[in-house]
């Protein structure tokens, strides 16, 4: 079975830094897109921030360009994301996922396999 696992989400005060993990078992990793959304409450999920197979494109949402860097590790089959500059309104739970083929970067649709989420907490 495929799993996704997150972690590295936490609390932390506003300008701080978090790294989110993102590890698969069960599955292939190296051929396949990989991206992180997230969730705050009342809110649908968005997307922030996905990269290609190969590791040599990378995607941003807007609100994190400058502040977030997603990279994969494809012998650990672990994506990550370094969150630094942290603001509140960056508070959300925080789900990786592989994405299947074809189709946007951009859309929780085109993903197949999602993580259970990891929460993060940005206070004033």
């Amino acid at each position: 079975q495929v799993q996704l696992v997150e972690s590295g989400g936490g609390l932390v005060e506003a300008g701080g830094s978090l790294r989110l993990s993102c590890a698969l078992s069960g599955g292939t990793f190296g051929e396949y897109d990989m991206g992180w959304f997230r969730q705050a409450p009342g809110k649908e999920r968005e997307f922030v921030s996905a990269i290609n197979w190969s590791g040599d494109r990378t995607f941003y949402a807007d609100s994190v360009k400058g502040r977030f860097t997603i990279s994969r590790d494809d012998a650990k089959a672990t994506v990550y994301l370094q969150m630094n500059a942290l603001k509140p309104e960056d508070t959300a739970v925080y789900y990786c996922a592989r994405r299947g083929y074809g189709g946007t970067f951009y859309s929780a649709g085109e993903y197949d396999i999602w993580g259970q989420g990891t929460q993060v907490t940005v206070f004033l």
